[in-house]
């Protein structure tokens, strides 16, 4: 089907209601008031309809023009949507950036940049892997994330600090050890831990070391995969755990009770952003990269 109009004509139609007059839009298109008065006729010709009146001295739409234009206007944007996404694919943009994140992040610092990514990048998508312990080392060392957010630094890559998390250890209201006092690690022994499993070991995989961090003495543990799973096992009176702070601050009731306990009320554990890839990653990589870093930025100018 050979179509009788052009994708022009109908931006220059666009350009003149826009502007309010032939002359402006002539300005704005670099173009003779000429050019555009003959574009405008030859549509009219091709569609058999007016589309411009002269209203005080001024061409404005006619109605069927407005009507007309109004369809068009969408096939515009996904024009300019077209050419936005072939530039985008002409610099190396890429139609995906994985980033890993480890679970003892804030991800509010992630989202925030990801608005305002997704906001300027209409082509990339985002996958977000969260990761723990020994798998948030092999999203950086396989490279299976394009951006990753970390503990610890790794070895000869650059990484970049954005912040710390407290770990704090908590109990149910109802739990025997709820509002003790003077309590040590040693009265923890024998209640119940909900302990994290290692994301980056599998039950199949055998021959691969857990790794395990922090205090484990407890006769007996429930292991659990994520830390929304351990708040939910901690408010059903299973046992004890320890959850990042800002966790414990969304948690808006009085189900959780935070245990004061001798030399291990709190400790800290670094956050840090890297790109795994080095300098083989993509524009769109390095922009949201850049966004999370200066997210963070502003987070802590708003402390």
């Amino acid at each position: 089907m050979r179509l009788k109009t052009t994708l022009e004509q109908w931006s220059t139609l666009s350009t003149i209601d826009e502007f309010g007059s032939i002359q402006s839009a002539a300005q704005e298109m670099h173009k003779s008031h000429t050019t555009l008065i003959y574009s405008i006729r030859k549509l009219e010709a091709q569609l058999g309809v007016e589309l411009l009146e002269v209203v005080n001295k001024r061409a404005v739409l006619t109605a069927m023009g407005k009507t007309l234009l109004r369809s068009a206007k969408p096939i515009l944007d996904q024009a300019k949507g077209l050419e936005d996404i072939s530039m985008a694919l002409s610099l190396g943009t890429e139609s995906e950036v994985v980033v890993s994140i480890d679970h003892l992040c804030d991800k509010t610092i992630v989202y925030q940049a990801l608005k305002k990514f997704m906001q300027h990048n209409v082509m990339t998508s985002v996958k977000l892997i969260e990761t723990s312990l020994s798998s948030t080392h092999e999203a950086v060392v396989e490279q299976r994330a394009d951006i990753a957010i970390i503990t610890l630094p790794i070895i000869n890559l650059p990484a970049e600090s954005i912040g710390v998390t407290s770990m704090i250890p908590v109990v149910a209201s109802t739990h025997p050890l709820a509002g003790q006092t003077d309590l040590t690690m040693e009265d923890l022994i024998a209640h119940t831990q909900i302990v994290l499993r290692d994301l980056g070991v599998s039950e199949q995989a055998s021959s691969v070391k857990q790794k395990n961090v922090g205090w484990l003495k407890s006769k007996r543990r429930v292991t659990v995969d994520n830390f929304e799973q351990a708040i939910t096992a901690v408010k059903h009176g299973l046992g004890f755990t320890r959850i990042p702070q800002h966790m414990l601050n969304d948690t808006v009731d009085s189900h959780l009770t935070q245990l004061r306990i001798q030399g291990a009320g709190c400790y800290q554990v670094p956050l840090h952003i890297t790109l795994p890839k080095g300098l083989n990653s993509g524009p769109a990589a390095q922009a949201l990269y850049d966004l999370i870093v200066t997210s963070h930025g502003q987070a802590r100018e708003g402390l």
